[in-house]
């Protein structure tokens, strides 16, 4: 079973940083994809960014104020989030996108993370 353990959310000025951190653990057969996603109080979870074989991915609202990164060896994924504003603010989910042997895809979720962008 693979585990998705989230880190480094919390409450922060706008204007200010900071960087989320997601770890997985289990037997992955191929990680196809990690990336993060969110959810606002009230709002559907969108896509915020992803990373796929280096190649990123961002939701127009957070270019070039986020940064997603990877460590393939540790499976560990990464968001540098600066510049923040107060309608970043939402619970931070990590996702891990798992390709089979047989090229199906399974997606696996973090418990999620709170960030908090006071004005």
């Amino acid at each position: 079973q693979v585990q998705l353990v989230e880190s480094g959310g919390g409450l922060v000025q706008a204007g200010g940083s900071l960087r989320l951190s997601c770890a997985a653990s289990g037997i992955i057969f191929r990680v196809n994809r990690m990336g993060w996603y969110r959810q606002a109080p009230g709002k559907q979870r969108e896509l915020v960014a992803t990373i796929s074989s280096g190649a990123t991915n961002y939701v127009d609202s957070v270019k070039g104020r986020f940064t997603i990164s990877r460590d393939n060896a540790q499976n560990t994924v990464s968001l540098q989030m600066d510049s923040l504003k107060p309608e970043d603010t939402a619970v931070y989910y990590c996702n891990l996108r798992e390709e089979s042997r047989y090229s199906t895809l399974r997606n696996y979720w973090g418990q999620g993370t709170q960030v908090t962008v006071s004005s």
